[in-house]
């Protein structure tokens, strides 16, 4: 045998016996005398005490699956037993995460590349208790230290999946006003996806991603939620797919937050990441304004609702997460509501988008988005504003503190609208458009009988108080379509014209119109009244002034003339005129909208001696809440030599002529009576 030989050969000797050694060693050595150095080492690196108080062992066994050579290399299997994180020194409880068991398997190859790859994770009864304060600082945030925390590691962690077993969890967040208990626990046996969410929907999920697993643990969790109570169960899945993006995690609970109820089933697709929800969702509660605590989406105050659709969300977006709730139906107090909504949550606001459309609306329903539904509703919604006994004008506050929350950007058609008789709106329009705290709604379009109220309503929620514009154009409604249940009106061919222009400031539709500037111009041609129509409209003040007026014949009217000026919420008569068959009435006084007083004259002069009701003025005065007629102690006393030929009348008068509509072949009897008044008094 050469030297090179026997050389050759004890290199070989020693490499097997030092690979025979080795494996010998890592057969025979007792891995627990490594836990108190492990233990030290990784309190050091985290910088709070950790600890392996059970048995730490690693088997090496060679992996199924893989093939040719690398079948007979062996991979360690790691375990170990009561293993517990504890807290930084600012938290409470000394325990951060605690486990029975742990268990994972690592591939030794691509330790070559610097890749940790662990296929699965077993945990066994993990407990953990996660806590942030008010100032920002959390317990599930390491500081790992480091020269260049900004240079990455040159390795790599992959993990596969992640399975579990019966958990706890308890999550104390100060920033949130949120504290919860969680708990989850085996189902002992599993339920099939399908049997959850049906089979056509289970059949569409594979398609699109792979066959979602079965539910495995149920889930019940209770405490509070954004200072809301909360009290909720569900069901997961046993594996978190950690490394297979497609992989389907499901999900069903069933939560109650305050008075909104949640109830979801679906899946979660790359949950490492948290990309992409799946989700049928029902939700119910006393008011949509309630969701905001809840989601932070900025919505109007309703009446009690429920809605279902599917919820699908793409969590990785680089504008921001994607949320599209589609196909959605419910119903809103008695209304149904349909449509499809999208929220970004991009910077510097998310964004609502959408349409929304109501087949039946209950006009009703509209009335919290105003604060003018009653006090029991207004308690079922959650509301804490109470109208007083003594005011009409809405007093609850807009939430304007919620419109810089976020931006929106939709439109909303109710088809036909359902009402009491003496409402004669027919259908709805408007598109919404809510930008850094200014909520516009242009147009804001109702069909009034047979006619359109076109209206553009702006509201500066960035202002302290807010400032609020309205525009509102009236035209064509017929007199005989507001008036229905009149037999007599249905022959009239007349019809009511109005324009109104508004601004003022206030946090509420009372304060809004109590200090508000602008006008208000109405023209109502050939109708007829009396005491019948004013008793089928419940208006019990109009009924005594007719009364009074007229007795209890009908009269038909020629014209009704009205040009009021608002300063300061103060409402003053300009022109305020009624031509009928019988007399010319005017109407003079001032309704201060600010405090809800009511101070008019009504002066009639008549054109026959057969009106012998006519001899004294009327006044009305009190409140709008209560108002009180009467007649005035003095006799009727004309203003210059009578109204037609009032000089003063002549800017008014002239004003309205724009609201004149031609009625067919007659001539507009409002035409004739304001050009009469537009032309100067006589001397």
């Amino acid at each position: 045998m050469t030297r090179v030989a026997k050389v050759l050969g004890w290199c070989l000797a020693s490499l097997l016996l030092l690979v025979a050694g080795l494996t010998l060693f890592l057969l025979l050595f007792d891995w627990n005398l490594l836990r108190p150095t492990l233990n030290a080492r990784v309190s050091a690196a985290l910088d709070r005490p950790f600890a392996i108080e059970g048995d730490l062992a690693v088997v090496w066994q060679r992996e199924p699956g893989e093939g040719n050579w690398r079948a007979w290399l062996p991979w360690p299997h790691f375990s170990a037993e009561r293993l517990s994180l504890g807290n930084p020194e600012w938290a409470e409880g000394e325990s951060f995460v605690s486990l029975d068991r742990v268990q994972f398997r690592l591939a030794p190859l691509p330790l070559l590349w610097k890749t940790v790859h662990i296929p699965r994770i077993d945990l066994s009864a993990p407990s953990a208790s996660l806590e942030r304060l008010a100032d920002g600082r959390s317990n599930w945030t390491f500081d790992l230290g480091g020269d260049d925390p900004q240079t990455p590691s040159p390795w790599t962690l992959d993990i596969g999946t992640i399975a579990f077993d019966k958990a706890r969890v308890r999550l104390d967040d100060q920033g949130l006003q949120t504290r919860l208990e969680l708990q989850v626990d085996p189902l002992g046996q599993p339920i099939p996806f399908s049997d959850i969410v049906g089979k056509g929907a289970a059949d569409k999920t594979a398609r699109q991603h792979a066959a979602a697993q079965d539910y495995a643990f149920a889930l019940q969790a209770k405490g509070r939620y954004k200072g809301l109570a909360l009290d909720g169960s569900g069901k997961v899945g046993g594996l978190l797919a950690l490394q297979d993006a497609r992989r389907p995690f499901p999900l069903q609970a069933d939560i109650r937050a305050g008075s909104t109820r949640i109830v979801l089933a679906g899946t979660l697709t790359d949950p490492q990441h948290l990309g992409a929800l799946d989700l049928r969702l029902r939700l119910s509660g006393s008011s949509l304004g309630n969701l905001y605590p809840l989601t932070g989406v900025t919505l109007p105050d309703t009446p009690a609702y429920t809605t279902e659709g599917r919820l699908s969300a793409q969590l990785q977006e680089e504008g921001g997460a994607r949320f599209r709730y589609e196909d959605f139906h419910g119903r809103i107090g008695a209304s149904d509501i349909h449509g499809n909504l999208t929220f970004v949550a991009r910077q510097p606001r998310p964004k609502l988008s959408g349409s929304l459309t109501s087949n039946q609306l209950r006009f009703a329903d509209l009335a919290p988005l105003i604060g003018a539904d009653s006090n029991a509703q207004k308690q079922a919604r959650g509301a804490t504003a109470r109208q007083p006994a003594d005011k009409v004008l809405p007093v609850e506050a807009f939430r304007t503190e919620r419109w810089r929350a976020m931006d929106a950007d939709v439109s909303f058609t109710g088809k036909r609208i359902v009402q009491r008789e003496e409402l004669p709106f027919t259908d709805l329009f408007t598109h919404v458009l809510l930008n850094d705290g200014e909520l516009i709604l242009e147009p804001l379009r109702f069909g009034v009988a047979g006619g359109r109220l076109d209206s553009v309503i702006r509201l500066d929620g960035r202002a302290t108080p807010m400032q609020g514009q309205a525009r509102l154009n009236a035209r064509r409604f017929k007199l005989k379509q507001l008036f229905p249940g009149v037999e007599v009106m249905q022959s009239s061919l007349g019809e009511l014209n109005g324009d109104a222009r508004l601004e003022g400031t206030g946090n509420s539709v009372a304060a809004l119109l109590g200090s508000a500037e602008g006008e208000l111009k109405l023209l109502i041609n050939d109708g007829r009244i009396s005491r019948n129509l004013m008793e089928i409209a419940g208006l019990n003040l109009g009924n005594y002034l007719i009364g009074k007026l007229f007795g209890d014949e009908e009269v038909a009217i020629n014209c009704a003339a009205a040009d009021l000026g608002i300063e300061q919420g103060l409402m003053s008569t300009r022109l305020f005129v009624v031509d009928t068959e019988n007399a010319l009435i005017e109407v003079d006084g001032t309704l201060n909208l600010s405090n809800e007083r009511l101070d008019l004259s009504v002066a009639p002069q008549s054109k026959g001696v057969r009106v012998l009701s006519l001899r004294s003025p009327l006044y009305v005065a009190g409140s709008l809440k209560s108002p009180r007629a009467g007649v005035k102690p003095v006799p009727l006393v004309l203003r210059g030599s009578g109204m037609l030929a009032l000089g003063a009348l002549v800017a008014p008068a002239a004003g309205l002529l724009a609201l004149v509509v031609p009625s067919g072949d007659q001539p507009n009897q409002c035409a004739v009576l304001l050009q009469q008044m537009g032309q100067p008094a006589r001397r």
